[in-house]
């Protein structure tokens, strides 16, 4: 069996990778199976997430990541926030929301939300204190 048999067809290898959506900077690395999309607040993921192509275009996209075995993950200040493909498991949140079959990591989004505030509070008393 050869790998187009096998339904690995896709490979994704990056090192210095920048996508650029909707004026938002997200860096782009890979591992062997995962794919990082990291960008710098959890308000600059949903305006990725606004700038999406509509359900049936994403739903095929998200298909192919679990036929190659691929999970993407939206990542702000290290933390993840959602994720897509074959390691994804939409909880009642992402379908209340409808944007299964993504899932939606409510922990990571409070997680870097607050990452971001206390970098606030630390930028604003290195400038007055």
């Amino acid at each position: 069996m050869n790998e187009s048999d096998s339904g690995r067809r896709l490979s994704v290898e990056t090192e210095d990778l920048t996508l650029s959506v909707d004026g938002v900077d997200a860096t782009v690395h890979a591992t062997d199976r995962r794919i990082f999309v990291e960008v710098e607040r959890v308000r600059d993921a949903l305006r990725v997430a606004r700038r999406l192509p509509d359900d049936s275009v994403s739903n095929r996209a998200v298909a192919e990541l679990v036929r190659a075995g691929l999970t993407v993950e939206v990542r702000v200040r290290g933390r993840t926030v959602a994720a897509a493909g074959s390691d994804a498991r939409p909880g009642p949140l992402s379908h209340r929301l409808g944007v299964a079959p993504a899932e939606l990591r409510l922990a990571g989004a409070v997680g870097a939300g607050y990452g971001g505030l206390s970098a606030a509070v630390r930028r604003a008393q290195r400038l007055f204190g």
